[in-house]
């Protein structure tokens, strides 16, 4: 058994991977895809979106939707944002976002 400066050290070396904020909100975005609270979470609650569309919500060009996940029955979009953060956006929320013509160039499905 080592000590407890060891200890500590093995315990909190994973905080030191990530030198922003960014990188470890990516992490805790790609773990909520593969986890629930209660443990995995069941792949049949996760959709991807390849390629990642952009789309608007509260505001224009929110991000780039890249994945849903069904949380209690309601679908949540992963939305990477242009500032790098991502966000889980409630399906009634999120919308395809118009290109520079004014038309909608792909279409966000989430009932699929």
């Amino acid at each position: 058994m080592g000590s407890a400066t060891e200890y500590d050290n093995r315990r909190t070396s994973h905080l030191r991977r990530y030198r922003t904020e960014v990188e470890a909100n990516a992490l805790a975005a790609d773990l909520e895809l593969q986890y629930t609270v209660h443990g995995p979470r069941d792949p049949a609650n996760v959709r991807r979106v390849d390629p990642p569309i952009t789309v608007d919500a509260w505001t224009p060009s929110a991000g780039q939707l890249d994945a849903w996940v069904n949380e209690g029955g309601r679908w949540l979009g992963r939305v990477r944002r242009a500032d790098g953060r991502v966000a889980f956006i409630d399906q009634n929320d999120i919308r395809p976002a118009p290109s520079h013509d004014g038309v909608a160039t792909n279409r966000a499905n989430n009932s699929g």
